[in-house]
């Protein structure tokens, strides 16, 4: 009987080819052409649900139809899928000449075929089939092929290749495909596709970042999708608790793996399960497996062909998790303890260490002191594999005696948020023993030690609750935790502080940031290690900045900037080096901030604490913001977003998504910003509306209603940003948005004196800076509320654009010649105005900013003159300011890491390969490598064609 395939309720997502495919092939039976398709790819791509398009398309055509599947337990059974597939027409089989039918009755009576006659075989079968067809068409479909019989399979697929004059279509699915049978690989769906499916299957439409967690966990694997959607209870579809970070082993792809892990050989099980035990297992340490246990890598191929391991070129992967944990869960326990003796002993090289010592730790059992000993130092000597190092801690803890048990579950629960596993981080302080855990009271009255062992588990757990859940309620506890932490532990009470002021920033209210500073002055000593004494002199200079007392805010900042870019070796944190960052903003250093943000990137990176990238990636992307990198901005938010979804920090995902609401903003993309607004709302839902994501969001809407307009409403939204003077509300949006807000104003004359106010913020912080930029965009500010029409005006425009350094932020020097020249136009001096315009369209053209490049033309339409084509020539850069050295175009910013785009960038002011590595701290060999890749990467074979490349904006070619 036929069944459904459970896989989609309305439509094959992600498989149109595949369905255009089955097209060509009913239609080529109908005409007596007859082929046969195989559709090939992993368990639960979705083949079985091809297979049932396949009959549900033939059904009203009144077609005859054979259909069966492989069967994992009939696998020994020659023929077995053959017999399954036939026996509803085995009637008709004295229909067909002496010879076929002799051979075929023996077959489908279990007599077997001879070795020499398997041809003869595949040739009655075709006969059959088209004698079942008789005046009609038929389609034969077998699922499985190679989970059944092998006999079958050769069988069918030998048929599949001699269908040519016959009115008969064939359909199979299986893993692999088949030399001479047409096949279709099914690859995994993208994010859009996985959408569609869970939009299937989900009982009730579902917040934004469950679906987004969904789709990750998915893979791109329909059946997963399929699993998962079933398996989410009321919470998880709420979005209230995590989704689940493994399939379900009772769903579809659970019982596919189940069917054909049973299928295989023992030898090739055995191997299978030694990969398994070993996530960084490879094709080398595979064959020394194999020397030791009798068998070879090419045992692995069964295991290749039933879709449950890939192997390509030294690399060993599994399709999903599932399928792994299925592998190990499967195996009797002796085995795998055999499996984790077995590696141990292979893993024998000094920095095999630490996965030397878990599988030793798997192969045991009952409590081994030594043992955790040696889990506890490999673990903190185990370089950036954080997750590994959780893990071993945590097997320590359980191995080892009770007194060291808490101490260690809390290192492993610091090393798995490291890791960006939030869930993992919490349930091992949930397992905190009572003299550790902060909610015991025993614990109040603890030893010195422990209480700082508590105090460091409220940092922790603060510090995830800031990131992941309620930042309201992480403010009080990381407050709590540096105070508690005080007498005790002096860095990481700073370091409690640190994350108050995240907190704070998140919030708003930076008025809060006196009181941090207060503390932070009150911890630090005169010999603090320098990452301690940058947090503090970040929290102290931001504290000053905010009150407005500039005078000490400057070289507070400058320390800490200057503290961050020292940082060496082990100091070079990236909690360290995203204060450094975080101050240069507030001073405007921001090449120094790029740098130290980009810094903090790598240096995340490099030491495995993914959890401190979605910061860093953050304060990169407003650096590039500033530098007018709008590009470059994206694409680091972009991975911000990326990764803070895949850490589970659903409050800095939302961070992300309104600096990427801002930049589609500021692009003109309206749905683009509009979709990253509603998305926004959904992780934000419940939380104040004062916080840093919804200001960015209200900047972003701003931004479209100014461009569309509507002055009253954008100026109600950034007005309501923050109140200055107070420090309440999101005062350092604010000042980012200051320079829209004044353009919002001008156009309300009755709001100018209101709009003051906020330039009064915006021009004693611009004042501080040495940035030529946030100058000239305060003195544009001042020219926005001059009279209209008025010298004042003109002049203050002048000095804006004496002010925007030549070759920086050229975005920003654009708007103020559009906005120049638009005033120079309403006073009725057009002639004046077009120039300023002209510069300004070619600019907006140059950057493909197409709608204010279309603003700039309908104002020289407006001033008499048409746009024409842009004035940009190629062969003449633009000329090097002395502020500093031509920036790189968009293009170029996105095309290259930051370390290549710093190394460029050098290259542009003229630095030899030797300057550079000194000012860089590289090697001159580590030049060499990044300016080749430059090269590549922009396609240029020279210094001076890199110093083109680089000061010339890119733009498309006019049409």
């Amino acid at each position: 009987m036929f069944t459904a395939s459970p896989v989609q309720k309305s439509g094959l997502w992600g498989r149109a080819e595949e369905c255009r495919a089955l097209d060509r092939l009913l239609s080529a039976a109908a005409g007596h052409q007859g082929t046969a398709v195989l559709f090939h790819g992993e368990p639960g791509s979705g083949r079985s649900s091809l297979l049932d398009e396949a009959v549900r398309r033939i059904r009203p055509r009144r077609w005859r139809l054979l259909i069966s599947a492989g069967v994992a337990d009939e696998a020994t059974l020659p023929y077995a899928g053959l017999h399954r597939l036939l026996d509803p027409v085995r009637d008709q089989v004295a229909a067909l000449a002496d010879r076929h039918r002799l051979l075929l009755r023996a077959v489908l009576a279990g007599d077997g075929c001879p070795q020499q006659r398997r041809l003869a075989l595949a040739i009655a079968v075709r006969e059959l089939l088209t004698v079942v067809a008789a005046d009609g068409v038929l389609l034969y479909a077998f699922d499985d092929l190679d989970l059944g019989d092998p006999g079958t399979a050769e069988v069918l697929t030998a048929v599949a290749r001699r269908l040519a004059g016959r009115p008969v279509a064939g359909v199979l699915t299986g893993t692999c495909g088949v030399a001479g049978v047409p096949g279709h690989r099914l690859g995994p769906l993208d994010d859009d596709q996985s959408r569609a499916v869970l939009a299937d299957r989900l009982p009730v439409p579902v917040p934004r970042h469950v679906l987004t967690a969904l789709v990750a966990a998915g893979g791109g694997n329909p059946q997963a999708l399929v699993d998962l959607a079933a398996a989410l209870g009321p919470g998880q579809l709420r979005g209230d608790e995590p989704v689940p970070d493994l399939l379900p082993a009772d769903g579809g792809l659970g019982r596919a793996y189940r069917a054909r892990l049973a299928n295989l050989p023992d030898r090739t099980r055995r191997l299978l399960l030694v990969a398994a035990l070993d996530e960084r297992a490879d094709r080398q340490l595979l064959a020394r497996v194999a020397a030791a246990t009798g068998t070879g890598v090419g045992d692995l191929a069964p295991a290749e062909r039933a879709g449950l391991v890939r192997v390509d070129g030294e690399t060993v992967t599994f399709p999903q998790r599932l399928a792994r944990a299925m592998i190990v869960a499967t195996a009797p326990l002796a085995e795998r303890h055999a499996g984790h003796q077995l590696l141990a002993g292979l893993l024998d090289r000094p920095e095999h260490r630490l996965r030397r010592a878990v599988h030793l730790a798997d192969a045991t059992a009952g409590p081994a002191p030594d043992l955790a000993d040696e889990l506890e130092r490999a673990a903190f000597d185990g370089g950036e594999d954080r997750a590994s190092a959780a893990y071993a801690l945590h097997r320590a803890a359980r191995l080892g005696p009770e007194p060291a048990r808490g101490a260690r579950l809390l290192a492993a629960a610091g090393f798995a948020w490291a890791a960006g596993q939030p869930a993992r981080a919490r349930q091992l302080l949930r397992d905190l023993p009572a003299s550790t855990n902060p909610l015991a009271p025993a614990c109040r009255e603890a030893s010195a030690g422990r209480e700082a062992s508590a105090g460091r588990a409220d940092l922790l757990r603060a510090e995830i609750e800031l990131r992941c859940g309620a930042p309201t309620r992480a403010l009080p506890d990381l407050l709590a935790a540096a105070h508690r932490l005080a007498p005790y532990d002096r860095a990481s009470a700073v370091a409690a502080l640190s994350g108050a002021g995240e907190a704070i920033g998140y919030l708003g209210d930076q008025y809060r940031y006196v009181d941090l500073a207060r503390r932070a002055e009150a911890l630090t000593r005169a010999d603090d290690p320098p990452e301690v004494e940058v947090m503090a002199a970040q929290l102290v200079a931001t504290a000053a900045t905010l009150s407005g007392a500039h005078d000490h805010a400057v070289p507070a900042l400058r320390r800490a900037v200057d503290l961050g870019i020292r940082l060496t070796g082990p100091q070079r944190t990236p909690a360290a080096l995203n204060c450094a960052a975080a101050a240069a903003h507030l001073l405007a250093a921001d090449r120094e901030a790029h740098r130290l943000a980009d810094d903090a990137v790598e240096a995340a990176r490099g030491r495995g604490e993914h959890s401190g990238l979605p910061r860093a990636l953050e304060l990169r992307a407003c650096a590039e913001y500033w530098l007018g990198r709008h590009g470059a901005a994206a694409a680091s938010a972009r991975d911000g977003l990326r990764t803070a979804r895949s850490t589970g920090q659903r409050n800095w995902a939302a961070i992300h998504l309104g600096l990427l609401a801002v930049l589609s903003a500021v692009r003109a993309d309206r749905a683009g910003c509009l979709d990253r607004i509603r998305e926004l709302g959904e992780l934000t839902e419940g939380q104040d509306p004062g916080s840093r994501p919804q200001a960015l969001a209200q900047w972003a809407l701003a931004v479209l209603e100014l461009t569309a307009g509507h002055a009253e409403p954008a100026l109600a939204r950034l007005l309501g940003l923050a109140h200055p003077g107070t420090g309440r509300g999101q005062v350092l949006v604010q000042v980012m948005a200051a320079p829209y807000l004044m353009e919002a104003a001008a156009q309300l004359p009755g709001q100018r004196r209101t709009a003051r106010n906020v330039l009064a913020v915006f021009d004693a912080w611009a004042a501080s800076t040495a940035n030529p930029v946030r100058r000239a965009l305060s003195a544009r500010c001042h020219a926005l509320l001059a009279p209209r029409g008025g010298e004042s005006a003109r002049d203050w425009y002048r000095t804006a654009l004496r002010l925007h350094p030549a070759g920086a932020a050229t975005f920003e020097r654009a708007r103020t010649e559009l906005l120049f020249g638009r005033e120079l136009r309403r006073s009725r001096h057009p002639r004046a105005a077009r120039e300023h315009l002209h510069r300004a369209h070619d600019t907006f053209f140059g950057l493909g900013l197409t709608s204010w490049a279309d603003q700039a033309a309908a104002e020289l339409r407006a001033a008499g003159e048409g746009a024409g084509p842009p004035r940009v020539s190629p062969a003449e850069p633009p000329p090097v300011s002395p502020a500093g050295p031509p920036r790189a175009s968009v293009d170029a910013a996105g095309l290259l890491t930051g370390q290549q785009l710093r190394v460029a960038e050098l290259v542009v002011e003229g630095a030899t390969n030797r300057e550079i590595a000194r000012r860089l701290f590289l090697s001159t060999r580590t030049v060499d490598h990044h300016l080749r890749n430059v090269y590549v990467r922009l396609g240029v074979r020279s210094r001076t064609e890199l110093v083109r490349a680089l000061t010339v904006p890119a733009r498309p070619a006019p049409a």
